[in-house]
């Protein structure tokens, strides 16, 4: 390898770069938890996050993008395809994490989390008992990573899926243990969370915000990231 040809550098035979792009805001006036359910759509600032994102990434060796199926998460992926040129692939593999209290609100007065019957599903914070275990979660993201990176070798592939799973396969990769106080999540809105290749083996995890500026405040003040905006694997 020449000192140009470096990991992290897509346009090289071994290298591959596969963007995990969170999904931009959503119209979600009454405040529920939508998880898998159809009919949320970006919002107007949303539509500007994947315009942003879309034009962030107008200058890499994007070959494939991939997308949930959500409506969300498409028309996030949707202005990244056009200006690269490509049609748009669907893998359920990037779906939202399942969760019984999709269609619940998680707000004062009506909040779910202050309903006694709700309380059984509280019981196991490390599995998680409400929904999709971690461990399942990263299978299936881990599956669909290196299927984006297989449909790019030698380039780059954006995946646009959403801010758990993305969260929980990094934490994965990082080494970092699966189970997590939410607030400390670095996975805001319209976020790439880029993984690197070095053929099949993975090499290094980077973090980037370019709509950045178009998240509303309160969401980054609750952010708590994770220290450093890469990490790279091996020696």
């Amino acid at each position: 390898m020449s000192s140009t040809d470096t990991p992290g550098t897509p346009g090289t035979p071994d290298i591959t770069v596969v963007h995990l792009l969170r999904h931009g805001e959503v119209h979600n006036p009454d405040g529920v938890l939508y998880g898998r359910r159809d009919g949320y759509h970006l919002s107007e600032l949303g539509r500007q996050m994947a315009d942003r994102v879309a034009e962030h990434l107008e200058g890499r060796d994007i070959t494939y993008v991939v997308s949930s199926p959500l409506e969300r998460a498409q028309e996030t992926a949707a202005p990244v395809a056009k200006s690269h040129g490509l049609d748009l692939a669907t893998d359920r593999r990037l779906l939202e994490a399942e969760n019984v209290f999709e269609g619940k609100t998680f707000g004062v007065g009506d909040g779910a989390l202050r309903k006694p019957g709700n309380w059984k599903h509280l019981t196991n914070p490390f599995r998680p008992s409400w929904g999709e275990p971690y461990v399942e979660q990263v299978v299936r993201m881990m599956s669909a990573l290196e299927s984006a990176r297989d449909a790019a070798r030698g380039h780059e592939a954006v995946a646009v899926s959403h801010q758990l799973p993305i969260w929980i396969v990094r934490s994965f990769a990082e080494k970092r243990r699966l189970w997590h106080d939410p607030r400390r999540r670095q996975c805001t809105l319209a976020s790439l969370t880029s993984f690197t290749y070095q053929g099949d083996q993975l090499v290094s995890v980077g973090y980037s915000e370019p709509a950045r500026d178009l998240v509303p405040a309160h969401l980054l003040a609750g952010a708590k990231p994770v220290k450093g905006k890469s990490k790279a694997f091996g020696a």
